[in-house]
């Protein structure tokens, strides 16, 4: 980490936590850090407030694959973006010291609305109808007419997302290494005249997954990227990818994505 030396860090303005992030910073400052401004400025960027701030930090910054982005815990509940907690300070100051330091690297999506808005997921991407009724979307596998699914709406998670939302859907948990997207229904409807897989898919690097949604009155979805709403109007075509971009964060030794796994779930 000696040549990452502008850090930047990415909080909310919480007056009962404003002692603790200056107590790291000073910490930074004695380590040799220099502390910037702006996000676009710094080679480190340091999220403070568990898996939420980390998801807002590295979309506010721009989805970076130039810097590496650390995440700082104050939650009591375990962080699988977060390495630290805010009060470990001792840990902190022995990972910059010593090589306890590694880098691992997690896929991102690529989601492009009607062809033209363009956006990207860390997590996952959500479509969800707005109103009390299901709605239609054609799913399509590159060329491939895959299937019509009728329900509450579709999930399209990355490997590190498929432990949130995708999880409480029944997905699989993917190891980050796997550079991959899962599919996933919420409350599809199965009967004679639809018919969908039933079940969670995967989806390699190259694949381009698109959601048609069927105009047919229920032509608004919420749209969920990470832990975002977006604020869309009529969308008919969703096509989703592996960007090839990646996002850097730090990896103590030991503490890999299944050791967070495990003590998270297990």
């Amino acid at each position: 980490m000696e040549s990452r030396r502008n850090m930047f860090f990415s909080y909310k303005k919480d007056p009962a936590k404003l002692n603790d992030i200056q107590a790291l910073m000073t910490i930074a400052k004695e380590q040799g850090f220099t502390i910037v401004d702006r996000s676009a400025d710094a080679n480190i960027i340091v999220a403070i407030g568990g898996d939420g701030a980390f998801l807002q930090a590295v979309r506010k910054s721009g989805f970076r694959d130039d810097c590496l982005y650390v995440g700082v815990t104050d939650e009591v509940e375990a962080s699988l973006y977060c390495d630290f907690h805010i009060h470990d300070r001792d840990a902190m100051i022995e990972a910059i010291q010593t090589a306890g330091v590694e880098v691992r690297r997690y896929p991102v999506l690529d989601v492009h609305l009607d062809g033209h808005t363009h956006f990207h997921c860390l997590n996952e991407l959500s479509v969800r109808s707005s109103i009390i009724k299901t709605f239609v979307i054609d799913i399509h596998i590159d060329d491939l007419h895959f299937e019509t699914f009728r329900g509450d709406g579709i999930v399209v998670s990355t490997p590190t997302g498929s432990t949130a939302y995708n999880r409480s859907l029944n997905g699989a948990v993917v190891d980050p290494r796997i550079p991959c997207m899962q599919v996933s229904e919420i409350a599809s409807l199965n009967n004679n005249q639809f018919r969908t897989l039933g079940s969670p898919f995967v989806l390699g690097d190259s694949r381009k997954l698109t959601l048609s949604i069927v105009q047919d009155g229920n032509d608004y979805p919420i749209i969920g990227l990470d832990n975002e709403a977006l604020s869309v109007q009529s969308i008919k075509n969703i096509e989703v990818e592996m960007s090839g971009k990646i996002i850097k964060t730090v990896k103590l030794k030991n503490n890999s994505f299944w050791h967070k796994v495990q003590r998270t779930f297990l």
